[in-house]
């Protein structure tokens, strides 16, 4: 059974980093695609960020200040998140797509599995 568990820090000043990380157990998932997502309070969730094979995507709020990466010999996927703004408050969800390897889908429907969500407030 494929596992996604994401930890990191979880509370931070505006203009600060977070690290976070989503560890995957049960399978090989390094030929797939993997995704960051997000949701506020009230608000869909959103693509953050997508990786396959070194090709990574992001959504334009978060250009320039997020960073996606994986580690396959650790089977574990991270976001790095600097320059941190109140607006990146929200539930963050790692996420496995074993129908793709290429071309990630954008919409969080396409992802069959989730990993449990670690909260991240940005707040002064």
């Amino acid at each position: 059974e494929v596992r996604l568990v994401e930890s990191g820090e979880t509370s931070v000043q505006p203009g600060g980093s977070l690290r976070l990380s989503c560890a995957a157990s049960g399978y090989d998932y390094s030929g797939y695609c993997m995704g960051w997502f997000r949701q506020a309070p009230g608000k869909e969730r959103e693509g953050v960020a997508t990786v396959s094979n070194g090709f990574t995507r992001y959504a334009d709020s978060v250009k320039g200040r997020f960073t996606i990466s994986k580690d396959n010999a650790k089977n574990t996927l991270y976001l790095q998140m600097n320059s941190l703004k109140p607006e990146d408050t929200g539930m963050y969800f790692c996420a496995l797509d074993m129908e793709r390897s290429f071309l990630c889908n954008w919409a969080p429907g396409a992802y069959g599995r989730w990993g449990q969500g670690t909260q991240v407030t940005v707040s002064s």
